[in-house]
């Protein structure tokens, strides 16, 4: 399971998407379009990795990067990093 925050419109630059270490049935990513993504509890909603591609398919390819990765995408623009912060609980 992903968490995606689909409160927000498909059309929104830029995507943006973290890994965290995986827990019960999430593997640990957080997807969501547009600036800084709320800090509100109800923003993400699970959907099923199936589905990635129907919501955001210029990210199937980084889905399988580990824990601790950052990515942020938009035309022409591609920002992949590794940070420490994502790993902590």
């Amino acid at each position: 399971m992903i968490g995606v925050g689909l409160s927000r419109s498909s059309e929104l630059l830029p995507l943006n998407a973290v890994r965290h270490p995986p827990v019960g049935q999430s593997n640990g990513w957080y997807v969501w379009r547009g600036g800084p993504a709320p800090q509100n509890d109800d923003f993400f909603s699970p959907i099923h990795v199936e589905h990635a591609k129907s919501h955001f398919p210029e990210l199937v390819a980084y889905l399988a990067l580990p824990p601790g990765i950052g990515v942020i995408l938009a035309p022409g623009h591609e920002d992949v990093w590794h940070d420490e912060a994502f790993l902590e609980p």
